[in-house]
Parts: structure tokens; sequence; C-alpha cells
């Protein structure tokens, strides 16, 4: 049984009673949102193009990736280029997707789709009013030596390099 008790512009929260194996009965509080897309875009094959924003959740800026929310019926190639246009005022003229996840299967529903963005040429979009952005170019190995010592603090951001690590010709010394 389910029971719609907050229906917001981003999420909807959902409480279910749920029957478990062994037969006792608990309730889980889900928080249903679209699926979403994350793009690692490249500068070139050295530089990556990251955003940095203020997340009230957080408190802190973080640097990430580019992402957001599918629309509705709208296909994540097409939502990542929207996105990447958006965030970066770039497109990519090659695209590939290198894998999807859950970003957080314990409360949530949304599912991410991630994809990597190399050859970047100019495009226009306008960005959502309630973002504030600040696009930097960080280098990809100073980039994974973030993620490695912990200075990286966006999942869906270390996700997609260890996504991307196999795509990318990176050679990070060790920490």
């Amino acid at each position: 049984m389910s029971e719609i008790i907050y229906h917001g512009k981003v999420v909807t929260l959902r409480l279910d009673t749920v029957e478990l194996g062994d037969g006792r009965t608990v309730r889980l509080e889900i928080v249903e949102h679209a699926p979403s897309i994350g793009v690692l875009a490249l500068k070139d094959e050295r530089t990556a193009l990251l955003v940095r924003q203020y997340r009230h959740s957080a408190g802190e800026s973080l640097l990430e990736i580019v992402a957001g929310s599918l629309d509705p019926d709208e296909e994540p190639e097409a939502a990542a280029q929207r996105e990447l246009a958006e965030e970066t005022g770039f497109r990519a003229r090659e695209l590939t997707r290198l894998g999807g996840f859950y970003l957080c299967p314990g409360y949530t529903t949304e599912f991410m789709h991630v994809f990597l963005a190399r050859d970047l040429e100019p495009a226009t979009a306008e960005a959502d009013e309630d973002e504030q952005i600040e696009l930097e170019e960080i280098p990809l190995t100073e980039l994974y030596r973030q993620a490695r010592v912990g200075e990286l603090r966006d999942s869906k951001t270390v996700a997609a390099l260890l996504l991307a690590e196999f795509h990318l010709r990176v050679s990070v010394p060790p920490c």
C-alpha cells in the first residue's frame, strides 16, 4: 500500500507499507524523482569542464559534472545535450553512454544515466533560473587526484570518473 504525503515541483514523498520476507510489516519513506543524466564533459583529452554550485542540503559549494533531470518523454541523450548546453554553453559532437546507477536506492527512485561528452562545439540554451553555477576547467589528473583523496565530495561525479576511466588515457600517480 502506498500513500502520497507530499507532491512538489521536483520530488514526491511516498509512504509505503511493505511486508518483508519474514512476515514483518514496515513503513518505508520513498522519494520519487524523475530519471536524471550526468555528463563528464571534456574540453580536450586532458581537461574536463565541471560546474561549481552551492548545494543548500550539503551546506557548501560542490564541484560536479553537468547534471539534471529528464523532462517527461525525453530521451537521456537529448537531456544530456540540453543540460550540457544550459550549464556549459557547449554541445557534444561525440556523446558516449558510460552506464547508469541509482543515486541512493535506500530511499529514492532516481536513476542516473551517465555520458562522456567529447568534441565540444558552442551551443546556446537558457540556464535554469534556480541555478547559480560557475564553470571550471580542471585537468583530469587533478580531478582523479581529488576523487582519490576525498576532496571531490559529489557522488555522481566520483562515479562518473570511475565509469569513464576505461575511455580516458589518464595516468594518475598514487596518493
